[in-house]
């Protein structure tokens, strides 16, 4: 049960960095000496130190490390990359125990973070909380294991079903509502468009309703009829833009080649190469429904405004899955699908 409450306390320190560790994953630990909290720390960004050597670092005695246990989310890691192994250093310092929320399925790591701990003497436990520290890292898991991001899907609708009204852009958010989707994208690493959305709405796609990173964008726009003066192309975020004319890249623009026929495919094989981790679908309809056609995501965010009729207009993606989950804001309901 202490375990639990630990790796527990792990996952609170790790979602701290969420939005800010990207290419790598979300990691909190802990140093825990005879039942008291000694030392705490996160990964907060990629280059930076890891979780774990953050937890050291801030153990003011470090003379109690031998006798302590640190707790980790996440299987500590075994290669040398922009720093050295985090299980080096702990059999190095010799803790007492090792207690692991979930193994790193990463093929740098998967298993050999913990042989090199075990092979030292060291005790270790590991599947403490496991759904819960995988779901901590969905969108890293999803990278790896099957080479595509996590995909989001998201749009809002009105009570009888509709994306706008008369084919004009409409709001039918409101501003907590609104609130809600503009975390969303400081959260996630990139966020996706079509050519229709792109022309119709002319969207930033940028995060100003909270604080946070602003997303890449990706635009799907075969024939490059965007024009460039749009504000998908400004200067506030880096922009793809997947077509089938031409490659290249300038300032914050690159523009990548791919076949119309596999659309979905090749697209998945951009983004894995890009190493975008996840990445947030906004449409409109006729990108959606590829998706959703394709059974191609991982979860859906559906804003509903009920009581608003907007009787004609883009009619909403046809999407039958039942929420797991549906959070209020006023006069808006969203829902969240899990696949």
């Amino acid at each position: 049960m202490q375990d639990e409450l630990y790796i527990k306390r792990c996952i609170e320190l790790a979602q701290k960095a969420l939005g800010n560790t990207y290419p790598n994953p979300l990691v909190g630990s802990i140093i825990v000496h005879n039942g008291k909290i000694i030392g705490e720390g996160y990964h907060q960004k990629a280059g930076e130190n890891h979780a774990e050597i953050n937890a050291i670092n801030s153990v003011q005695n470090k003379e109690l490390i031998p006798e302590s246990t640190i707790y980790v989310s996440l299987e500590p890691c075994a290669h040398y990359g922009k720093t050295p192994p985090c299980a080096l250093k702990i059999k190095e310092l010799g803790f007492k125990k090792v207690v692991i929320g979930a193994m790193d399925s990463h093929d740098k790591v998967n298993g050999k973070g913990k042989k090199i701990i075990q092979d030292s003497g060291i005790e270790l436990i590991s599947g403490i909380l496991e759904k819960e520290c995988i779901e901590l890292n969905k969108r890293f898991f999803t990278y790896h294991e099957k080479k595509r991001p996590y995909i989001i899907l998201k749009w809002a609708e009105s009570g009888d079903g509709f994306l706008d009204k008369d084919f004009k852009p409409t709001a039918i958010s409101n501003s907590l509502a609104n609130q809600f989707v503009h975390q969303l994208r400081a959260d996630e690493h990139a966020i996706l468009v079509g050519t229709h959305t792109a022309l119709h709405d002319n969207p930033s796609l940028t995060v100003r309703n909270t604080t946070g990173k602003n997303p890449i964008r990706v635009l799907i726009d075969f024939d490059l009829k965007v024009p460039p003066h749009f504000n998908i192309f400004n200067q506030e975020a880096k922009t793809l833009v997947v077509n089938s004319i031409k490659e290249e890249a300038n300032e914050n623009i690159q523009f990548i080649n791919i076949n119309k026929e596999n659309v979905l495919l090749d697209l998945m094989n951009v983004l894995y190469n890009e190493q975008i981790q996840s990445i947030i679908i906004e449409g409109g309809r006729y990108t959606l429904q590829q998706f959703i056609n394709a059974d191609l995501w991982d979860e859906a965010i559906i804003i509903k405004n009920e009581k608003l009729k907007l009787e004609n207009g883009t009619k909403a993606p046809t999407f039958n899955h039942s929420p797991n989950e549906i959070i209020n804001f006023g006069d808006n309901i969203i829902q969240k699908h899990i696949h």
